[in-house]
C-alpha cells in the first residue's frame, strides 16, 4: 500500500471513529436529560416521593461511578473496542427491559443495569478517540464528540418531553432501542482496529472490588446526611479509599496508577476542576424539571423547550471550544467557562416562584456557554496528558471525576428535599419546601463552583 492509500485508510478510519462515538456519546445524555422531564409522569403512575424520584436518576449515575474506572482498565487489557461494543449492546437491552417496568423497584433495578453499560460506553469512547487522533487535531475530534454529548442533551428535554405527553413515558426507551442497534451496526461494520496497549497485564480484582465498596458507600451516605447512618458510612469509605490508594501504590499493575495524580499537575487538578464543576451543575436540570412543572404549572413539553437552551448553547460552543484549546492553552480556556457558570448558578440563588420565564432561559443560557468552554479544553488537557497504554484509565478516570460529580449534585438536591419536605410526594401544600430547597441547592452549587475556578487555574 502506498503512501496515498495508507493516509486515506487512515482518513476514512478517524471518520469511522468520530461518527461511531459521538452517536454512542449522544445516547446516554439524550436518555438523561429526557428522563428529567418524565419524572412527574413516573411519579404520577408509581406514586413515588420525591426522594425516590432522585434515585431513578441517581441510581444510574451511582453505579456507572461505580464500574467506570475496572472498565477503564479492562478496555487497556482486553481491548477499547470490545468493552465499547458490550457496552452499547448492554444499554439497548437494559432500555428494551425498562419498557416493562411494573413498579419503581424493577424500574430502579434496570437503571442500574444500565449504568453499568454506562460504564463500558464512557470508559472507552475518549479512549477510542484519544487512540487515533494526533495532538494536533485531537481537541477538534474531542470538541465534536462533545457536541455529540450536547445535541443529546439539548434534543432530550424536547423530544423526552413530547414523546412523555403524547405517548407516555415509556416511549422514551421504545426509542431508544432502534438506536442502540444503529450504534451496534455502525460499530460492525466501521471499526475493524482493536486498541489494547496494556495487553498481557493483570487485572487489578482486589483493588476494583475496594475501589467500588468505598464509592458505593460515600454515595449512599452522602444521600442519607444528615442522619447519623449517613456519617458512618461515609466514614467507612473514608477508611476505604486510604486503603484503596495504599493497595494501590503497592502493586505491579494496579486498576488506578495512583502516581498520575501525585506526579501529573495537569491531569490531577484538570480532574479536580471536572470533578468540582459536574458537582455543582448536574442537578440544576433535576431541580429546574421540577420547578418548571410543579411551582410553574408548565407540561413536559413546555418545560423541555424552556431546559433545551443550556444543552443548546453547550452543542454550539464546544466544537470551537476544542479547536480553540488546539491552540491556546486549554486549562485558561476551561477557567473562563467556569467562571460564566458560576454567574449563572449565582443569579439562579434568586429565583423565585414569580420569575419571569425569560430570565430563566438567559441564566441556562450563560450556564451553557461556560459548560461549552469548559468541557472539550478539559477533556483535551486530560488525554494529551498520559501516555498512550493509560488512555483507558484517563479517559475512565474523565468519566468517574463525571459521575462522581453527578452524584454528588444529585445527593445534595436529594439530602435537601429530604431536609425541606421530608418522605412524601410532591404536593401543592411541600411546595414551599421545594422553593427552598432549591434555592439552598443553588447557594451551595454557586460555592462550589467557585472554589473549582481556582482549581482549574492551578493546573499550571
Amino acid at each position: 500500500m502506498n503512501k496515498n492509500q495508507t493516509a486515506r485508510a487512515e482518513k476514512s478510519m478517524k471518520r469511522s471513529v468520530l461518527l461511531v462515538t459521538a452517536f454512542a456519546s449522544f445516547l446516554t445524555p439524550f436518555l438523561g436529560s429526557a428522563i428529567n422531564l418524565a419524572l412527574p409522569a413516573i411519579g404520577n403512575e408509581f406514586q413515588t416521593t420525591a426522594v425516590e424520584l432522585g434515585w431513578i436518576v441517581s441510581s444510574f449515575i451511582l453505579t456507572s461511578a461505580i464500574f467506570l474506572l475496572p472498565f477503564g482498565r479492562l478496555a487497556d487489557i482486553a481491548g477499547r473496542k470490545k468493552i465499547f461494543k458490550y457496552g452499547i449492546f448492554l444499554f439497548t437491552l437494559s432500555a428494551f427491559l425498562i419498557i416493562f417496568s411494573w413498579n419503581t423497584v424493577s424500574l430502579i433495578a434496570f437503571r442500574i443495569i444500565q449504568g453499568i453499560a454506562g460504564a463500558m460506553i464512557f470508559g472507552t469512547s475518549m479512549a477510542i478517540l484519544t487512540s487515533v487522533f494526533e495532538p494536533g487535531e485531537r481537541g477538534r475530534a474531542m470538541g465534536i464528540n462533545t457536541t455529540a454529548v450536547y445535541a443529546g442533551l439539548s434534543s432530550g428535554p424536547v423530544i423526552g418531553g413530547l414523546l412523555t405527553q403524547h405517548f407516555g413515558w415509556r416511549s422514551i426507551f421504545i426509542l431508544l432501542v432502534p438506536l442502540g442497534i444503529i450504534s451496534l451496526y455502525l460499530i460492525f461494520t466501521r471499526i475493524k482496529t482493536e486498541w489494547s496497549e496494556a495487553k498481557g497485564e493483570k487485572f487489578d480484582w482486589t483493588g476494583s472490588v475496594i475501589y467500588g465498596i468505598s464509592l458505593a458507600s460515600f454515595m449512599l451516605g452522602f444521600s442519607r446526611l444528615p442522619a447519623a447512618e449517613g456519617f458512618v458510612m461515609i466514614g467507612i469509605s473514608v477508611l476505604l479509599g486510604l486503603a484503596f490508594i495504599f493497595y494501590e501504590k503497592n502493586i505491579e499493575n494496579p486498576v488506578f496508577d495512583i502516581r498520575l495524580m501525585l506526579r501529573n499537575r495537569v491531569f490531577a487538578f484538570s480532574g479536580i476542576a471536572a470533578l468540582i464543576h459536574y458537582s455543582a451543575t448536574s442537578a440544576t436540570g433535576f431541580f429546574l424539571s421540577l420547578y418548571l412543572q410543579y411551582l410553574k404549572g408548565f407540561d413536559a413539553r413546555t418545560a423541555g423547550l424552556v431546559l433545551i437552551s443550556q444543552p443548546l448553547m453547550m452543542a454550539l460552543l464546544s466544537t470551537f471550544a476544542g479547536k480553540l484549546s488546539d491552540r491556546y492553552n486549554p486549562g485558561i480556556i476551561a477557567s473562563y467557562g467556569m467562571a460564566l457558570t458560576s454567574l449563572g448558578l449565582i443569579m439562579l440563588c434568586f429565583i423565585t416562584q414569580d420569575s419571569p420565564l425569560v430570565l430563566i432561559i438567559i441564566l441556562l443560557a450563560v450556564m451553557g456557554i461556560g459548560f461549552g468552554l469548559f468541557a472539550s479544553p478539559n477533556s483535551n488537557a486530560i488525554m494529551s496528558s498520559v501516555e498512550k497504554r493509560h488512555l483507558g484509565v484517563a479517559s475512565a478516570v474523565l468519566g468517574t471525576m463525571r459521575m462522581i460529580g453527578q452524584m454528588t449534585s444529585m445527593g445534595i438536591a436529594m439530602m435537601l428535599l429530604a431536609l425541606y419536605m421530608g418522605q412524601q410526594a410532591i404536593v401543592p401544600e411541600s411546595y414551599p419546601g421545594l422553593m427552598t430547597g432549591m434555592r439552598t441547592g443553588f447557594i451551595i452549587f454557586s460555592i462550589l463552583c467557585i472554589t473549582g475556578i481556582f482549581a482549574s487555574l492551578a493546573r499550571k
